[in-house]
């Protein structure tokens, strides 16, 4: 019989002091009083609309993103997880991921955060340079960005990853190189390096800025990948990197197809089931996005959701799997789809001819089919 994935929670914070130029996430602009302890009782009365869905689960990674969690104060967190606790599993060794912000931080705030059981930070440093963040929107400076992550690691946190950008507005090559090498000087276990990409919906796409030449955006990229392998980091995501056994456990079991509830506003979820004949089906659901409707008692927390059509899961997987560097087991492929290879023979069939995958007993993408991820995962739309 198979068994249903591992199960994993996120939960979303949707205010930010101010949202940024390049942002297209569900994130609002935070009155001078958040209603917290009403966010928090909506979650907890979100969650049990969604506590069918984990019965007889365990909770194996929870994060909680944004937004700009670190808005909340650590007495919200503290009745968020009572609530929690009451509610669902923890697993023995849960990794709870929070994502902060440097113009948000306060010394006292982290360690009090580490306390209630959150054991991994991700911090929005995005660069060091003062005048990149100022052309970014960023409400923070450089000084402020490495005040934050000495604070954070005073507080206990170990598990620590930074988010940078690169490609930024009036980037250059070493710019770049000097945002990594001042990275790899607080020694974090995990990075995230993306590149900067103009986005529907934005304030950059509606005045877009002078982004480096394509030259430029490939040096960087090049040259950056050495950088962070020479640090001893591995390339495990497509703009994800650790050091030995510090991949981001949450993000590995969404790319992996794994099971995850979400609560809040705007948040996302993909959850399994079995039927009465043994057979898995997955939905996918989401919340409703504006804050003052997720917090109206009168308006449902579910804006919708589509059951996986038996014969997408295993299209939606590999969309989701070849973005990590060793892709997914034909195993664990069947295991989490229902599905043999045969239901995805004609796609996986073009990208082997076209040298972009490879199949053996993993399936992942080959070194071309990295550089040209897009138009691997095109094939599988």
């Amino acid at each position: 019989m198979r068994q249903l994935p591992p199960l994993s929670l996120y939960i979303h914070v949707p205010w930010c002091i101010r949202k940024c130029p390049y942002c297209d996430f569900n994130s609002h602009t935070a009155s001078r009083e958040l209603p917290e302890a009403d966010y928090v009782a909506a979650l907890l009365s979100d969650l049990d609309s969604e506590r069918e869905q984990a019965y007889g689960r365990v909770i194996q990674t929870i994060f909680i993103g944004g937004g700009t969690p670190s808005l909340l104060s650590a007495q919200a967190y503290e009745q968020l997880f009572e609530g929690l606790q009451q509610r669902l599993a923890f697993a023995t060794d849960i990794e709870i991921t929070l994502e902060a912000n440097p113009g948000t931080f306060e010394a006292d705030r982290f360690a009090a955060y580490r306390t209630l059981g959150i054991n991994r930070l991700s911090m929005g440093i995005q660069s060091f340079n003062d005048l990149h963040l100022q052309k970014l929107g960023r409400i923070h400076d450089s000084a402020q960005a490495k005040a934050a992550i000495t604070a954070a690691r005073t507080a206990g946190f170990d598990n620590l990853n930074l988010d940078l950008m690169h490609g930024l507005p009036g980037q250059s090559l070493a710019d770049a190189l000097e945002d990594i090498n001042t990275a790899l000087s607080f020694n974090p276990p995990h990075l995230s390096w993306y590149q900067l990409t103009i986005e529907p919906n934005t304030e950059f796409y509606k005045r877009p800025p002078a982004l480096p030449e394509d030259e430029t955006l490939w040096d960087i990229q090049d040259a950056g990948q050495q950088r962070l392998a020479a640090a001893g980091f591995a390339h495990y995501e497509i703009s994800a990197f650790a050091q030995p056994g510090k991949q981001a456990r949450h993000n590995l079991n969404y790319w992996q197809f794994g099971d995850y509830l979400g609560i809040g506003a705007g948040a996302h979820g993909k959850v399994s089931k079995r039927d009465n004949n043994g057979q898995i089906h997955a939905t996918r659901r989401w919340k409703t996005r504006q804050p003052s409707d997720y917090l109206n008692p009168d308006k449902a927390f579910l804006a919708g959701s589509n059951d996986i059509a038996s014969t997408e899961m295993g299209l939606e997987c590999l969309m989701n799997a070849l973005r990590l560097r060793a892709g997914i087991t034909v195993e664990r492929f069947e295991q989490r789809t229902g599905q043999t290879l045969a239901s995805v023979a004609e796609p996986i069939a073009k990208a082997k001819a076209m040298g972009l995958l490879e199949v053996g007993e993993d399936i992942r993408a080959t070194e071309r089919g990295q550089q040209y991820l897009n138009e691997l995962l095109g094939l599988f739309l």
